[in-house]
């Protein structure tokens, strides 16, 4: 019973014209194909292999009261829907019935998982089970832009919590325990367990403040958000530069990294002094691991809770997600936190 990819993550936004912006204008996805239903109208976005479904309506106003704008479902697909059903109940989430022909079952605080059949949804150039019309004039190849697929998702649970979670995706959906890491910046920390599935293309990334320790931005962000939820979604990119500019160039906005981190990265990854001044540039951070390196940068959120936000990563060899930088991201939203009031 494993779950085998993530075929699209779901946001429920109050104005989808905004949203769907947002993506297409900034960030370089295609608009693919809408759904409309009774309750709630959905719009399909797609960039390399990671689709985006935004949608609104009177059907997401209970999840949109609670959370504000937000990543409320995220589809698997599985290799037996009805077994992974099961286990999944069996590991201690709720049945929440069907959604557009497929069961769904809670994941953690609102956010659901549909699950569909990967044999069929895997192929399909549409997710089953909604009324899709196709978009006109049909998505231009040459226009694609620099996203290539959804790398890893980043969860924000609340303290003491994060072993439970790590343990339910891997009763419930077969994904094993890949990493784990422990920041502590000042009196704040967080603590974080990375899961994924066995074929490689599922990737929770499951943080946690320590609750010993002060209140910091998860804490911050769980009040925000009115409970756990989707704290970022990290688009993998072959060139991170030239992406950065252009999303910069088209209005999204990234965190700021201070001048001090660069002073630093030529003597703490060997190899990359003549690259520093064009990082420092668009203020892409760096990392290095047994395997290669890795280039990362995080956006500000779009919404108004400031709670979800977005990360454009470029992996040379690497396999982690940055250790080294998770103290620079952690130490720029908390500027960001405390410059905002």
């Amino acid at each position: 019973m494993t779950v085998q990819d993530l075929l699209y993550a779901e946001l429920y936004t109050r104005h989808a014209p905004t949203a769907v912006d947002y993506f297409v204008s900034g960030m370089g996805f295609t608009r693919i194909a809408d759904s409309v239903e009774p309750d709630r109208s959905s719009i399909l976005l797609r960039q390399g292999e990671t689709r985006l479904i935004v949608t609104s309506g009177p059907g997401t106003t209970r999840f949109l009261d609670r959370h504000g704008d937000g990543i409320a479902d995220m589809a698997f697909s599985c290799d037996d829907v009805a077994a992974t059903h099961d286990a999944a109940v069996a590991a201690g989430a709720r049945s929440l019935g069907v959604s557009h022909g497929h069961p769904v079952v809670s994941g953690f605080g609102d956010v659901s998982h549909t699950l569909l059949p990967h044999a069929t949804a895997a192929t399909a150039e549409l997710p089953p089970g909604r009324n899709w019309v196709p978009s006109t004039p049909a998505p231009d190849p040459a226009q694609e832009g620099p996203v290539r697929l959804l790398d890893h998702v980043a969860v924000c649970l609340e303290g003491h919590r994060l072993t439970e979670y790590a343990d339910f995706y891997e009763n419930a959906f077969g994904m094993s325990r890949y990493s784990s890491e422990y920041v502590a910046v000042g009196d704040q920390a967080m603590d974080s367990i990375v899961v994924r599935s066995d074929s490689g293309r599922v990737t929770f990334t499951l943080v946690a403040p320590d609750p010993s320790k002060e209140p910091g931005q998860l804490d911050a962000f769980i009040e925000r958000n009115g409970g756990p939820g989707v704290q970022h979604l990290a688009f993998l990119v072959d060139e991170i530069i030239p992406a950065v500019r252009r999303m910069s160039e088209a209005g999204t906005e990234f965190l700021a990294t201070p001048d001090s981190y660069y002073d630093v990265l030529a003597e703490r990854i060997t190899g990359m002094r003549e690259e520093v001044a064009e990082l420092r540039s668009v203020q892409v951070l760096a990392d290095r691991d047994e395997w290669g390196y890795l280039l990362q940068l995080f956006s500000r959120s779009p919404y108004e809770r400031n709670t979800l936000f977005f990360e454009l990563i470029q992996r040379q060899g690497s396999r982690g997600f940055g250790s080294a930088n998770i103290r620079a991201l952690y130490e720029a939203v908390e500027r960001d936190r405390l410059a905002a009031g």
